[in-house]
């Protein structure tokens, strides 16, 4: 397997880190491993980065370092597309490789409910596995899990730190609100919440 490393960088969000396979002989690009959205504190993030890549801290090569430019302006507010980014998922069984080919198909700005990916792919009563596919996404943002949904609009599960109200956050900067519900009040327990 080709080397790779990690590292971290700030964004508007907090910090988030990224890991990745270098090119071997083929002359691929670098393939993105593992991202990792903002923890608690950056030693948090760096501790998860570190031990799901299994990777070390590095220099990020120029392809690398273009797609941590591109993540850092999608989280400021300046959308983009990350279709064209090399992921590397192998870790990921089949049926999960083409639940994150559906989601990266989901443009910015747009939503989908974990039932609606689950017919996409021509299995109508698979959205409980295509939610748990997407809480084992390694590459959040790349591969958009945050994008689908639970039925009736709301967010259902996000394994990032935050959980339903990073999600919303994430697609607030997208342009895509999430109406009111029983999550906004469970993520934002000061605020009252009308029954």
């Amino acid at each position: 397997m080709a080397e790779g490393g990690y590292c971290l960088f700030e964004t508007s969000l907090g910090w988030c880190g990224i890991a990745w396979r270098e090119p071997d002989d083929s002359g691929a690009p670098p393939a993105v491993t593992f991202l990792q959205l903002p923890e608690a504190t950056p030693k948090t993030t760096e501790s998860r980065i570190a031990r799901h890549s299994g990777a070390r801290p590095a220099l990020p090569p120029p392809r690398i370092a273009e797609v941590i430019e591109r993540v850092r302006q999608h989280l400021g507010g300046g959308r983009q597309e990350f279709r064209d980014v090399t992921v590397a998922l192998d870790g990921a069984g089949p049926f999960a490789r083409r639940v994150y080919e559906a989601a990266r198909e989901i443009p910015a700005g747009h939503t989908k409910t974990y039932g609606e990916l689950a017919g996409a792919l021509g299995e109508p009563k698979a959205a409980r596995a295509v939610g748990q596919a997407l809480g084992a996404n390694p590459v959040p943002l790349i591969i958009p899990c945050h994008r689908v949904l639970a039925s009736g609009g709301q967010p259902g599960g996000f394994s990032a730190h935050g959980g339903a109200a990073t999600k919303a956050r994430m697609l607030a900067l997208e342009g895509t609100l999430l109406p009111p519900g029983r999550w906004f009040a469970e993520s934002h327990p000061s605020l009252p919440f009308p029954d």
